[in-house]
């Protein structure tokens, strides 16, 4: 079930929300001191082509500088990948089929506000 769900996610959504990420992540590898944003940008465009069978996970080491550059990602990137996923999520929530793929999308919107600290990791 998890691999026909990850498919449909791609074709509907997965692709074009991976791309903004790879986007983001390569205008903050560009700029030498927020590398940290774009791998963390890479990360999360990986998850966001392939979510079903992940999850995030806060990861214990994360501290103040985690937090610092959270508020900053927010300002520049983090409000409008988020939008994007609660837009995306609505448009798929109209239809059945498409709830689940909606629900994903909201699950991406934590991460997305807020990628650094994060984890993402198989589920069982």
């Amino acid at each position: 079930m998890r691999l026909l769900l990850n498919i449909i996610w791609l074709v509907l959504c997965g692709f074009w929300m991976a791309v903004g990420y790879l986007l983001a992540g390569i205008v903050c590898c560009i700029l030498i001191v927020t590398i940290p944003f774009g791998l963390a940008s890479f990360r999360i465009a990986n998850y966001a082509l392939w979510p079903f069978g992940r999850t995030v996970v806060n990861r214990p080491d994360a501290g103040a500088g985690s937090f610092i550059g959270n508020v900053i990602w927010f300002l520049f990137a983090g409000l409008w990948l988020s939008i994007g996923h609660i837009l995306t999520g609505v448009a798929l929530c109209v239809t059945i089929i498409g709830i689940p793929l909606g629900l994903a999308n909201f699950k991406l919107v934590p991460v997305s506000l807020m990628p650094l600290g994060k984890e993402i990791v198989d589920l069982p």
